[in-house]
């Protein structure tokens, strides 16, 4: 074989393989973090018996984060939100049609006739 005989060079030097797989190692540490920030509804795994932490926002003394008048700005705020939504995806998606409530209401289609 070609590649197995003793005159061949070297494949791969012990140097580059030792920084090709540190090159990956951090390629998956960094992987790791960038799935932890994505993704905060997991949570945080320990293996310390002894860290633990405190909680600033749910303590019985803290001071209340949001006011009234407030909360009811962005509840407002939220629902246009939604309904802009809905616009966008039936300006987007026309093949969806439009759902009536009203059995009263009726239109006519002039594209699809026979006349």
């Amino acid at each position: 074989n070609y590649f197995n005989r003793a005159s061949a060079p070297e494949t791969e030097d012990f140097e580059y393989a030792e920084e090709r797989a540190q090159a990956l190692a951090d390629a998956a540490a960094l992987k790791r973090l960038a799935v932890d920030y994505m993704h905060p509804e997991v949570g945080v795994k320990t293996t310390d018996g002894a860290s633990m932490g405190r909680n600033y926002f749910n303590r019985a003394s803290a001071p209340e984060t949001e006011d009234f008048e407030y909360a009811e700005e962005r509840a407002q705020a939220l629902a246009d939100a939604a309904a802009l939504k809905r616009l966008a995806v039936d300006y987007m998606h026309p093949e969806v049609g439009v759902k009536t409530t009203d059995g009263a209401s009726m239109g006519r289609n002039y594209f699809n006739r026979a006349s």
